[in-house]
C-alpha cells in the first residue's frame, strides 16, 4: 500500500531531521571492522566448533565447555572493537568540573512541535 502524500512529506521531514541530528551521527559513524579482526574471529569460532565437536565425541564434558566458550570469546572479540576516545570530557583541567548540558527535549516532541508549527502556518 502506497503512502499518502502527506505521510510521504512527513517520512522526508523525518529523514533530514534525522540527517541533521549530529549526535545519532556519531553514534552511527563507526568505521567497517578491521578485516584481520574479523577473520580472526571466524578462525577462532571454527577452532571452538572443532574442540566443542571432540569433547562431544569423546564425551568430555570440560573440553566441550571450552570449545563453546572459545566460540563465543572469539566471536564477541571479532564482533566488539574498542572505540577510540577523542572528546572534550577527556582533556578537563584537574579540579575543573566537567560542564554539563542542559536536558534536550525527546527526539519525537521536537518532531510533533514542528509538524503542530508547519500545519499552522500552512506548509502542510
Amino acid at each position: 500500500m502506497p503512502l499518502s502524500e502527506y505521510e510521504q512529506r512527513v517520512l522526508d521531514q523525518l529523514e533530514r531531521d534525522l540527517g541533521a541530528d549530529p549526535k545519532l551521527g556519531r553514534s552511527m559513524a563507526r568505521g567497517p571492522q578491521p578485516r584481520g579482526r574479523i577473520v580472526g574471529g571466524a578462525l577462532g569460532v571454527i577452532v571452538g566448533l572443532g574442540v566443542l565437536l571432540v569433547g562431544v565425541v569423546a564425551q568430555v564434558v570440560p573440553v566441550g565447555i571450552a570449545g563453546f566458550a572459545l566460540m563465543i570469546s572469539a566471536a564477541m572479540w571479532a564482533i566488539f572493537t574498542p572505540r577510540k576516545r577523542s572528546g572534550p570530557a577527556s582533556t578537563g583541567r584537574a579540579g575543573q568540573a566537567p560542564k554539563k548540558r542542559a536536558p534536550k527535549e525527546p527526539f519525537m516532541r521536537r518532531v510533533e512541535e514542528r509538524l503542530a508549527r508547519r500545519r499552522e502556518s500552512g506548509d502542510l
